[in-house]
């Protein structure tokens, strides 16, 4: 410590050995440091936390903590995934030896928990420290397949006190996630979703945090998979954002047939904000896969999407009928409250009908199906609603029978 407090007193030297400080914390082990004499050996970064925690400890905080928090508890962050992940033997025979110098009785990571902390409390959050340590916060970062979730966790309980530090920390987690392909992306990025809806994004950096979530998208890993999405719900508040959502669609539609109930229903409300909040037309191969994937949502899950919908309209009424299963009666009601947009429906629905990319003949059924709805809807008054609610019922038992000749026939009137 007499070393590190010559080092760092003095301005001239003061700088370059904090560069190398926090290189050195953020490169095990997945990036090699060796010395003057060539040594590689993969223990520099734990003994760069020893220093870090030495340092902490000192009644006159140095330079780097000051200026440097926000990468300094990044790396810290990635010195609890690490240790926890693989232990090297030439760390384990490091750390023993740390053990019996500094009287350390704790495991590599969680030495590096009790360094975090320490931070915290430096940095005026003993708040978060004590909130983490409520939720079991602490012990959940120190197993492998619940880092994320804490990581998150500690993100919501700093933005709570310092939305400053919050939107230093993710731009520079969103600066290395740019750049590499991390093994730590999950924790990452969930302290990015976490703090995302409390940051006023330049158009570049929102751009660069959509590129990150749509590679996400893509990932085999669930919840890297519901992170993402849920990212991309809390853009759709920003209208700069919205428009480029655009280019996602086909990947959100193919996500509706995941086999996760949650993820299907997040890309949902995802999907619901990109088409509903804007004039655009979709392309008609998506529009085609989007009408598939939904019917299959209706057959597997048609309760729970309409709830979802009831809630976002926010009427309890329709949320009363679909509990109690009166599905008609909603559909009614529904129709009922916007009889006079059935034309604008009728006339967006035609041109899928002769679409020449219409392969699917799930989606030709339906789309005659809805336009003889529409048609009988819009020419049948209120009263006669029970009436036409036997008849489609009697049309939908019939429909896997209805021959070509009927959907021409049905197609003349509509278009008549």
């Amino acid at each position: 410590m007499a070393m590190w407090k010559t080092i760092m007193s003095s301005p001239r030297t003061a700088k370059l050995a904090q560069r190398i400080l926090l290189d050195v914390l953020g490169s095990w082990p997945k990036h090699s440091t060796c010395t003057s004499d060539g040594d590689k050996t993969g223990v520099f970064a734990l003994a760069a936390t020893v220093v870090m925690w030495k340092i902490l400890q000192e009644p006159c905080v140095s330079h780097i903590v000051k200026v440097h928090s926000s990468r300094v508890l990044v790396h810290l962050l990635f010195q609890v995934f690490f240790s926890t992940e693989e232990t090297p033997e030439e760390v384990d025979t490091f750390w023993k030896g740390c053990q019996e110098q500094h009287g350390l009785a704790t495991s590599p990571n969680r030495f590096a928990v009790r360094t975090l902390k320490s931070l915290l409390c430096r940095e005026q959050y003993k708040d978060v420290v004590m909130a983490m340590e409520r939720r079991c916060g602490w012990d959940t970062l120190l197993c492998a397949d619940t880092q994320h979730y804490a990581v998150g966790l500690l993100a919501r309980e700093m933005s709570y006190i310092s939305i400053r530090s919050c939107s230093r920390i993710f731009r520079y987690l969103l600066q290395l996630l740019s750049t590499q392909e991390p093994r730590w992306g999950l924790p990452a990025l969930a302290f990015l979703v976490e703090v995302l809806k409390h940051l006023d994004l330049s158009e570049r950096e929102a751009d660069r945090v959509l590129q990150i979530f749509s590679k996400h998208l893509r990932s085999e890993c669930r919840e890297r998979r519901r992170l993402a999405l849920k990212g991309l719900l809390k853009l759709t508040d920003n209208p700069s954002t919205t428009k480029t959502m655009w280019s996602l669609t086909e990947s959100l539609v193919e996500l509706l047939r995941d086999a996760d109930g949650e993820i299907v229903k997040i890309t949902v409300m995802v999907l619901s904000f990109i088409i509903l909040d804007s004039d655009r037309w979709i392309g008609s191969p998506i529009a085609l896969q989007l009408a598939e994937a939904l019917v299959l949502l209706f057959d597997l899950a048609s309760r729970e999407t309409l709830l979802c919908v009831a809630e976002f309209l926010k009427r309890r009424d329709l949320a009363r009928l679909v509990k109690k299963e009166k599905f008609w009666i909603f559909a009614n009601r529904l129709l009922e409250e916007d009889r006079n947009r059935v034309a604008e429906i009728l006339r967006r629905a035609l041109p899928y009908l002769e679409s020449p990319n219409d392969i699917s003949l799930t989606v030709g059924r339906l789309a005659i199906d809805t336009l003889c709805i529409l048609k009988a809807v819009e020419q049948a008054p209120i009263p006669m609603f029970q009436r036409l609610r036997d008849q489609l019922r009697r049309a939908w038992q019939t429909r896997p029978r209805l021959s070509r000749l009927g959907w021409l026939s049905c197609w003349s009137s509509v278009e008549g």
